[in-house]
């Protein structure tokens, strides 16, 4: 390598050495989304696409891969990486603020009874078919009135007992046949993790690693090019 350094001008080197910062910024990218797999069940597309890369420039040797602007300071993702509380997700702030329950609300999460997406996750279908039949749909004209739920009475409906009911908190699902499901829990406590995702020693051992071989390769590559 030190041969092709002393080969190429100061600009050309800039160009080599940008290339391997942004190829290492893209090995970086690739371990924490296997990372993602790995530790966490069947990831959306919204995890894993958390991160994105701001490459390197010639006149700014610096690649960094970081969040996406869109991801925000309460990401769930930093309490996977740091542990602790997670912070209140969309449906909990709804529920909490639209919702005529008489107990505490602090976490929702799927019960037995939900059905569950690809993902694992609460499917949108049963989550807005709960949510207008309790009234708290954010799109009110969504929320079932009392003549569509008088024409649906031998369907499913769904229902949240009183704080004192005997079934515990939550949104319960009762089917035509009588019998009762839970879909969601309510809980006074929020959930707290434990640091699962690594990503900040991984992507230290990635970039220790790679780097060096993408810029013997990228050097070789410019210093052939100018040959």
């Amino acid at each position: 390598m030190q041969e092709n350094l002393r080969a190429l001008a100061d600009r050309k080197i800039n160009i080599a050495a940008s290339w391997a910062l942004n190829d290492t910024a893209k090995d970086v990218l690739t371990h924490v989304q296997d990372r993602m797999q790995a530790v966490f069940d069947r990831p959306t597309r919204y995890t894993l696409n958390a991160f994105t890369i701001r490459g390197a420039r010639p006149n700014r040797l610096e690649a960094e891969v970081k969040e996406r602007p869109s991801v925000g300071r309460r990401h769930y993702l930093k309490t996977q990486e740091f542990g602790g509380a997670r912070g209140r997700t969309g449906l909990e702030g709804l529920l909490d603020a639209r919702l005529a329950y008489d107990g505490i609300i602090t976490a929702a999460t799927p019960a037995s009874g939900a059905k569950l997406d690809a993902y694992g996750n609460w499917s949108s279908g049963q989550r807005n078919q709960a949510l207008s039949a309790v009234q708290a749909q954010r799109d009110k004209s969504s929320n079932t009135t009392a003549k569509s739920h008088s024409r649906k009475r031998k369907r499913a409906g769904f229902f949240v007992p009183r704080a004192n009911s005997k079934l515990s908190p939550g949104i319960w699902k009762r089917d035509p046949d009588g019998s009762i499901n839970k879909v969601l829990h309510f809980t006074r406590g929020m959930p707290v993790y434990d640091e699962r995702l690594g990503f900040f020693d991984g992507a230290a051992e990635v970039y220790q690693a790679r780097l060096p071989e993408h810029l013997a390769r990228t050097i070789a590559k410019m210093a052939a090019q100018g040959a």
